[in-house]
C-alpha cells in the first residue's frame, strides 16, 4: 500500500481535528465530549416548560424559604428580607422613606418601626406623643385595619411565591450559571421580557433567583425547607393599639 504524501497526511489530520471539535460540541464521538448533566439532578435535560413546572411544584411543596431582594410595585421600590413558612413569617421591608419589621404568627400580625414611620408628614403634638409610644415596639395590627391585608401579604409564603414568580411569554432555556455557589439553569420568559428564573441543578430543583418581568425587581430565594423559630414577642415589647392603627407617613 502506497503511503500518503506528508502534505496530504497533514491536511487529513487537520481536517480530522476540525471535524472532531465540531462533533465534540454536539456530544458525539471523537473523544465523547463533556456530559453537562453529570452529577446534577438532571433537569437540564428537560424542556423550559418542564423545568419551570418542576421548580414551581418544588416551591409549593417546601415548608419554608428565605426571600430577599428588590420588588418594584405600584411605582414604589421595596427591599425585602423575609423568612417565611406556611404559618407565618418574619423579616424587614424597606421603602424609600421607611424601614419596618413584620412578624406574623398564625393570623396575628405585628409591625415594628421607628417614630418617623408612625408620624404624619405634618404631625400634631398628639401624633408625636402616639408615635413616641409606638416606636420600636411590636404593634399588633388589628385584622379590621386596612393595613392588615397590605402588610400580611409580605409575610404570606404562598401569596408571595405565587405573585412574584410569575413568568410571561414563551419559555426557553438559557445559560447554565451559579447562584450563591449552586449550579443553576435559566428559564427565560418572552426572550427576557417575561422574567428569568434560575433553577437549581443540585438536589431538589428549587427556584434560586428570579428577575421579574419589566424590570420589576430581582429576588433571591434560599434556605429552602430550613426551619426557624416563629413566636410572638414578649408582652413588654408589644403594644395593642386597638381597632385601628394611627395614620402613618406611608398613608
Amino acid at each position: 500500500m502506497t503511503p500518503l504524501p506528508p502534505a496530504l497526511r497533514a491536511r487529513r489530520a487537520a481536517l480530522s481535528v476540525v471535524l472532531c471539535a465540531g462533533l465534540t460540541a454536539a456530544l458525539t464521538a471523537c473523544g465523547g465530549g463533556e456530559d453537562l448533566d453529570a452529577g446534577t439532578n438532571g433537569i437540564g435535560k428537560l424542556s423550559a416548560t418542564e423545568i419551570e413546572t418542576k421548580a414551581r411544584a418544588t416551591a409549593d411543596a417546601a415548608a419554608s424559604v428565605r426571600l430577599s431582594g428588590t420588588l418594584v410595585s405600584k411605582g414604589g421600590t421595596y427591599k425585602l428580607n423575609m423568612r417565611l413558612k406556611h404559618e407565618g413569617g418574619t423579616g424587614s421591608v424597606t421603602s424609600k422613606d421607611n424601614k419596618f419589621e413584620l412578624l406574623r404568627v398564625g393570623d396575628v400580625l405585628y409591625l415594628k418601626a421607628d417614630a418617623g414611620f408612625w408620624s404624619r408628614k405634618e404631625p400634631t403634638q398628639s401624633d408625636l406623643d402616639a408615635a413616641g409610644k409606638l416606636q420600636d415596639k411590636y404593634v399588633k395590627v388589628p385584622e379590621g385595619d386596612p393595613a392588615y391585608k397590605q402588610f400580611r401579604g409580605f409575610t404570606d409564603m404562598d401569596v408571595l411565591l405565587e405573585g412574584l414568580l410569575g413568568m410571561q411569554g414563551e419559555l426557553s432555556k438559557g445559560d447554565r450559571t451559579e447562584v450563591g455557589g449552586i449550579p443553576t439553569i435559566k428559564v427565560i420568559g418572552g426572550e427576557g421580557e417575561g422574567g428569568t428564573l434560575d433553577v437549581s441543578l443540585a438536589g431538589k430543583p428549587y427556584p434560586l433567583q428570579f428577575a421579574r418581568a419589566g424590570g420589576a425587581g430581582v429576588l433571591t430565594l434560599g434556605d429552602w425547607d430550613k426551619d426557624f423559630v416563629l413566636e410572638a414577642p414578649a408582652k413588654d415589647e408589644t403594644v395593642d393599639y386597638g381597632r385601628q392603627l394611627p395614620k402613618t407617613s406611608d398613608d
